[in-house]
């Protein structure tokens, strides 16, 4: 099994990283690599071939890379030999899209032939760089935006996935997606955290949100914002964990960014508000509220928020973008 770790706040990114891989050691792992960014400067990529201290050493322990944004990764070897090349994090070749990736797609070869019919060359034999540059296509493609390219992707992938991602044009943000592939994210003090796994992350934080099935998050400014986009039906699960009291706040992304159908608004004091939005005949919208409270107390003394699944068929919309930011 493979380790991803992620971190976006105000300290040094690399060390964080690293300390958060060597929490999953246990996964079993042939390489490991680093991706970092120090505000819009390009992204710096260090990979090592073998146990994580010889990444540990290429990088003085994380302190060579500056940098307060960066994805990290220990890779078990499914397409390709273990080797440098193919360790994570892999880049398209403007390095407009950086990513890594645990799981495995299952129709990469597919994909491969259809991005080497539209200009793609390939360096690795994996099939996360496949997924890289099938992002960076459709970010080309349509709207230049994370979410949007990220959705199209994840729609033409079958298999499992948790991808974590920078983008170019997006300096301090991390985007992540996951489909039947286990991924975390954290948040604390103004920082953001993602991982693989809990012990990745537990030093930093305890307030972890599990993020459902086809969804995505974008990681920045010491928020956290859940997209979940799936053409058939939509559905959406949150949980959120925490020892204190808590302070939930929503961002409403643009209308003219995104295709905006529901909003979920979550208050540890007022419960949970969700409001669809469904077009109609006339091209005007309908929009219904329901507010919700599931709240339980856990053996730990810690609190869960949930909501029930909200379902909105193809019927009633082709494609559902729902939001929701923690701070």
């Amino acid at each position: 099994m493979c380790g991803i770790v992620g971190f976006c706040g105000d300290k040094q990114a690399a060390p964080i990283l690293l300390d958060g891989l060597s929490k999953l050691e246990y996964r079993g792992y042939d390489s490991a690599g680093l991706a970092v960014r120090d505000g819009s400067a390009p992204v710096q990529i260090v990979k090592a071939k073998g146990r994580l201290k010889e990444l540990y050493a290429k990088t003085n322990g994380g302190q060579s890379l500056v940098g307060t944004c960066g994805i990290g990764h220990t890779r078990w070897a499914t397409h390709g030999e273990p080797s440098e090349t193919n360790a994570h994090p892999h880049a398209s070749a403007d390095g407009n899209v950086v990513a890594v990736h645990n799981g495995i797609i299952e129709n990469y070869q597919e994909l491969k032939e259809k991005l080497l019919h539209n200009g793609y060359t390939f360096y690795s034999q994996t099939d996360t760089e496949v997924a890289v540059k099938l992002i960076d296509y459709y970010y080309k493609k349509y709207e230049h935006t994370p979410t949007d390219a990220l959705s199209h992707a994840m729609i033409r992938m079958r298999g499992s996935y948790a991808l974590a991602v920078m983008f170019k044009e997006y300096p301090g943000e991390i985007y992540v997606a996951r489909k039947d592939s286990p991924m975390i994210i954290g948040v604390q003090d103004g920082e953001c955290y993602v991982a693989s796994d809990v012990p990745a992350i537990l030093k930093y934080t305890r307030k972890v949100y599990y993020i459902g099935n086809l969804e995505m998050a974008r990681l920045a400014n010491g928020e956290v914002t859940f997209y979940n986009v799936d053409e058939e039906s939509t559905s959406c699960r949150f949980q959120y964990r925490s020892n204190k009291k808590s302070h939930l706040s929503i961002s409403k992304p643009s209308e003219n960014s995104y295709p905006l159908s529901s909003v979920i608004q979550i208050n540890s004091l007022q419960g949970i508000s969700i409001s669809k939005s469904i077009p109609n005949k006339n091209n005007t919208r309908k929009t219904s509220k329901l507010n919700i409270l599931i709240k339980s107390k856990q053996p730990d003394g810690s609190f869960v928020y949930r909501h029930p699944y909200l379902h909105i068929t193809r019927d009633e919309i082709s494609r559902c973008i729902i939001s929701c930011t923690i701070k």
